[in-house]
């Protein structure tokens, strides 16, 4: 996984509540193995008609949003079913970070297992970023080693995240590369098992 210290970029307003797993990548989409190439079907019923062509309304599909590495919801983001490639289709996307009110459990998990990071903030905060997010394009810096959230008009605010979780993220460690971390000592277990 690629290390998140500080991530800097224009958020991405959704101005949505309840987010379910099946509009972040709806289930027609599911059929491929691999965690790559998911990105072109995140939001794809709120993104395109069904002829393929753009919504040009979709926050996403305006300019002035592309490239944009964070994105900032309401209340219960990647609720309904536990897939894990909706964090697949969002990291594929280019998102590192998810600002939230909540999240459901599995999907909040999911996403810092697979270096997106995932930050819980008050509501009113989420509407302040919101609105300002929809008034002009609003750039954000993102420091996990702080803590904080710092807009380019000066306000901050402040998160905290799981000890573990947080130099997970920092190094860019998934649970295999923690692991691996201790090969020499699992090598030497098993040689001595032998």
């Amino acid at each position: 996984m690629k290390p998140i210290k500080e991530v800097t970029s224009v958020i991405a307003p959704l101005e949505r509540a309840n987010v379910d797993t099946d509009q972040i990548i709806p289930k027609q989409f599911l059929k491929r193995i691999e965690r790559t190439g998911f990105g072109k079907y995140l939001f794809y019923h709120w993104r395109f008609d069904d002829d393929g062509s753009e919504k040009t309304e979709f926050i996403l599909n305006k300019p002035e949003y592309q490239g944009t590495e964070i994105l900032v919801a309401r209340e219960n983001f990647g609720c309904g079913s536990s897939r894990e490639h909706a964090p697949w289709a969002l990291g594929d996307y280019g998102f590192r970070v998810v600002i939230a009110t909540s999240f459901a459990d599995i999907f909040y998990n999911n996403c810092l297992k697979n270096g997106i990071l995932a930050v819980q903030l008050p509501a009113e905060q989420i509407e302040e970023l919101l609105a300002a997010g929809k008034e002009k394009p609003l750039k954000v810096t993102v420091s996990l080693e702080k803590e904080t959230i710092e807009t380019e008009d000066g306000v901050t605010y402040s998160f905290t995240t799981d000890p573990y979780r947080r130099e997970m993220l920092l190094n860019g460690w998934d649970e295999i590369a923690l692991t691996l971390q201790l090969e020499d000592k699992i090598s030497e277990y098993e040689n001595a098992q032998a």
